[in-house]
């Protein structure tokens, strides 16, 4: 296989080895690394999102990491753009692009292209929220089926976000959502793709993120936070959901205890990492799956 002619992705788990795994990748095979994780793209948050550090930075060149403000909002479609334009510059300099982060819509965008549905205004889309809370959901997806039959058996019944996002389409497009999805182009050949999905047990993920919480505490992630309320965001704003701001932010109130606070980020990163290989079992399916003890045998084929 020819990998100077391929476009390398690396994805996976919270914690499960991503970054080092990208960066001895890279080295072996004169690589640039350009970040596929929403919330490593926010300047203001290095540690809590377990951006690459400065010696892993050292090592090989990285792209889109810290590159937007908290105070911005950073869509799937503007990091897609910025992402191409990266792939491209990187392969002109003869070198391979190694896309890294557990974000699955980036690179489902990637793979498949970026849907081109007409912008639907805010108030149009809450109304339909607003609908969705007056009938309860299993009205809601009654409704849904009414207006587009298509979504019968490509949207769970219980899927709230997925319902609204297919009804406020056909309702404003007129168009089946599916419709826009069978439109849509892919910006690279399938054969472009080089994919790899590190599947690593739930007992060695739970250890590693428990390891990775003590050192970001350490390493001053309460300072973080600490930084980040002083601005005054409200919640609307993508990196209010950074794991972290919210329990970090009681523990400064003096409402939680570190060690409660630290169990709690726990939870909620278990649970993320849970919808992440949720979604890589439905999204990612034809990735070759790889171990993190299998990381070094890899690498010296």
């Amino acid at each position: 296989m020819d990998i100077k002619s391929k476009i390398i992705l690396i994805s996976g788990p919270t914690a499960s080895g991503k970054t080092n795994f990208a960066i001895e990748f890279a080295k072996k095979n004169n690589g640039e690394i350009i970040n596929a994780d929403s919330m490593q793209a926010y300047k203001e948050f290095k540690i809590l999102t377990a951006r690459p550090n400065k010696k892993g930075q050292k090592k090989i060149k990285h792209h889109l990491y810290g590159i937007v403000s908290v105070k911005s909002s950073f869509s799937t479609g503007q990091w897609l753009k910025l992402a191409i334009k990266k792939i491209r510059e990187i392969k002109k300099l003869k070198k391979v692009p190694i896309l890294v982060g557990g974000t699955g819509l980036y690179f489902n965008a990637l793979e498949k292209g970026l849907v081109k549905i007409p912008k639907i205004p805010i108030t149009f889309r809450n109304k339909i929220r607003a609908m969705q809370k007056e009938y309860g959901q299993k009205k809601f997806y009654n409704k849904l089926l009414k207006i587009d039959k298509k979504v019968k058996k490509k949207i769970d019944p219980n899927d709230i976000q997925r319902s609204i996002r297919a009804y406020e389409v056909k309702s404003f497009t007129k168009k089946s959502l599916y419709d826009w999805i069978k439109q849509t182009q892919p910006y690279f050949r399938e054969n472009s793709f080089l994919k790899f999905y590190i599947n690593i047990d739930k007992k060695n993920l739970i250890n590693r993120i428990e390891k990775r919480i003590n050192k970001m505490i350490r390493a001053g992630a309460v300072d973080e936070v600490k930084n980040y309320r002083k601005l005054n965001l409200h919640n609307q704003y993508s990196a209010s959901k950074i794991i972290g701001i919210e329990e970090i932010g009681k523990f400064l109130d003096k409402t939680l205890k570190l060690e409660k606070t630290k169990e709690l980020i726990l939870i909620r990163t278990r649970q993320y990492a849970k919808r992440q290989k949720t979604w890589a079992r439905s999204k990612m399916s034809s990735w070759i799956k790889i171990e993190p003890r299998d990381f070094q045998t890899l690498l010296k084929k």
